[in-house]
């Protein structure tokens, strides 16, 4: 029988490593040492009276005790963070990281859905690359991302499935016997390097031609009459066109939308429920 309470910090910490895979990306996303992480973890496991991890020189893996602990770990610190948010008064918080390929031009209408489902929740919203949240993500600093399919993840649940075109600027034109110019996001853009090796293994010559910081920028070079992107066709203003068809380009994939989160009780989830509805919806047509 455990006499006194576990400290939640050590808790947190054998969770952090769990997730993470690693003392080091624990320690990093903890804000703290490897040393403090690993003395944490030392006690948690003198308190429980069982090994939780099992350290290798090359890995690091939950014991049978630690799988069985896990879930445990993770709702004693939700139920923790719940109450005292609740008992102290305070607007819960809600981070979510939202690809910029997914998040689209019905992000205000999004937003405004799930402030009106709880307008006493602080939602904050963050855009950017699918890796890089997925990364964000992993290290606990967000608590839901939306993302597209990302290599190396085979996690996730996914809200939708959506089609995907070689689109350019009514009236644009490509020059017979010149590579296809491209308008692309920067790497590491998954869609932009999905683009490139069916583009490739097609045998048809491109060049890049914009390489933009969002979607946003990208969409606006394709209606300037610069060249044709791989989009959703939500993302573009009215009038842009699918030429895939007439310049004889590969058919793109229906490229999932996936939902990453560890959302589970209360406000937040509701909140969240709306938001993931929302965008099945808007990514549906």
């Amino acid at each position: 029988m455990i006499e006194r309470p576990l400290d939640l910090d050590a808790v947190e910490a054998f969770v952090r490593i769990a997730e993470l895979e690693s003392f080091t990306r624990a320690a990093e996303a903890m804000r703290t040492t490897q040393a403090a992480v690993s003395l944490k973890l030392k006690r948690l496991e003198a308190k429980l009276g069982c090994r939780l991890v099992e350290r290798t020189p090359r890995s690091v893996q939950l014991s049978a005790r630690g799988e069985a602990f896990l879930e445990r770990a993770r709702e004693l610190l939700e139920v923790h963070d719940r109450a005292l948010a609740e008992f102290a008064g305070a607007r819960q918080r809600l981070t979510i990281g939202i690809s910029d390929h997914v998040a689209g031009p019905e992000l205000p209408a999004l937003i405004a859905r799930m402030n009106a489902q709880d307008p006493q929740l602080l939602i904050e919203i963050r855009i950017g690359s699918s890796g890089d949240l997925l990364q964000s993500f992993d290290r606990r600093e967000l608590d839901t991302v939306i993302v597209r399919l990302h290599a190396g993840r085979n996690d996730g649940k996914i809200l939708a499935e959506e089609k995907f075109g070689w689109f350019a600027a009514p009236g644009w034109q490509h020059r017979a016997g010149e590579p296809l110019p491209l308008a692309t996001m920067a790497a590491p853009c998954g869609v932009r390097a999905m683009a490139g090796q069916l583009l490739d293994a097609a045998g048809v010559p491109w060049t890049e031609i914009f390489v933009g910081g969002g979607v946003a920028a990208v969409a606006a070079a394709v209606m300037a009459g610069l060249g044709v992107a791989a989009l959703a066709p939500r993302m573009l203003p009215f009038g842009a066109v699918d030429v895939g068809r007439k310049l004889g380009l590969p058919d793109l994939p229906r490229l999932p939308v996936l939902l990453h989160s560890r959302v589970k009780h209360g406000r937040p989830r509701d909140a969240l429920a709306a938001l993931s509805a929302a965008y099945r919806s808007a990514v549906r047509g």
